[in-house]
């Protein structure tokens, strides 16, 4: 069975749950369905307010988990920051960033890196107008 997510649904209950919703069913009928308590199918539809969030990929421009493993080898096996960036395509400052950011040298593993930059991209953002308009504030 898949994952468990957000208030213990899968991520096929989860489809499951929005094609239901979209095509208008109730919140009683879809947790009849899917064996759940209509508590749970209001309390996750509620967030985005019934309209289905769209899926959350990665940036193009973002590293790879392939490239993370490639760093960590690299770091393993001695080599400089220059010398992996070299060899990935990219620039030094991203491989130096990317290690600094997860743990350094001595602790950076790319499988935890992997997971921590998926997870710093969901936290809760500012939109980029409301920033621009504290820091034009606080000037």
């Amino acid at each position: 069975m898949g994952r468990e997510i957000g208030y213990g649904f899968t991520n096929a209950q989860r489809q499951e749950l929005w094609d239901r919703y979209q095509r208008g069913e109730s919140l009683n009928a879809i947790a009849r369905a899917l064996g759940k308590r209509s508590s749970s199918i209001y309390n996750h539809l509620r967030p985005s307010g019934g309209i289905r969030p769209v899926s959350r990929k990665r940036s193009r421009l973002a590293l790879r988990s392939a490239e993370r493993e490639e760093i960590s080898r690299g770091i393993v096996a001695g080599q400089s920051i220059r010398g992996i960036a070299r060899t990935l395509g990219r620039a030094a400052s991203t491989v130096s960033r990317e290690v600094r950011r997860n743990g350094g040298c001595a602790r950076y593993r790319a499988v935890d890196a992997d997971k921590s930059a998926w997870d710093r991209g969901r936290r809760p953002k500012l939109c980029k107008r409301a920033v621009g308009a504290i820091s034009c504030r606080q000037a």
